[in-house]
């Protein structure tokens, strides 16, 4: 553990919140397997998380400030499920440290404890699921 971060791949015991939206990742690499892009994991994502009836919000802003002014770039979350979880979508050959970091900033930045990245461009989803969470200081 680093700085208050704890990382950890699929484990979701203690996060019920977490295993269901994995599950649902889960359902969508299934059926569409790998190879698309993001947009295409994003909305079958959202299709399965609304046929779980788990509340999310898709694309939400994250206006970023500095020293007191709000600047002229805005960044987009993926979805924010039950609005305690960032969920961040990659179709990538692999997740990178600077993902980790991108979704630890967004973590900070919304006071959100947890969220999932999930990379849908592997032939086993569970070879491209991580799990980031702030822990208590």
């Amino acid at each position: 553990m680093e700085d208050g971060v704890q990382t950890t791949g699929a484990e979701t015991e203690a996060d019920p919140l977490s295993g269901s939206v994995i599950g649902a990742a889960i359902e969508v690499h299934k059926a569409l397997g790998p190879g698309l892009l993001e947009s295409a994991y994003q909305a079958a994502l959202e299709a399965e998380l609304e046929f779980q009836s788990l509340p999310f919000q898709s694309q939400v802003s994250l206006p970023l400030e500095c020293r007191g002014r709000t600047l002229d770039c805005v960044y987009r979350l993926d979805l924010i499920v039950a609005d305690r979880l960032i969920v961040e979508i990659k179709a990538i050959d692999s997740l990178q440290p600077i993902h980790d970091a991108q979704l630890l900033t967004y973590l900070r930045l919304t006071n959100l404890p947890t969220g999932l990245l999930l990379n849908f461009n592997t032939p086993y989803l569970r070879n491209g699921i991580k799990r980031i969470s702030l822990s208590p200081k």
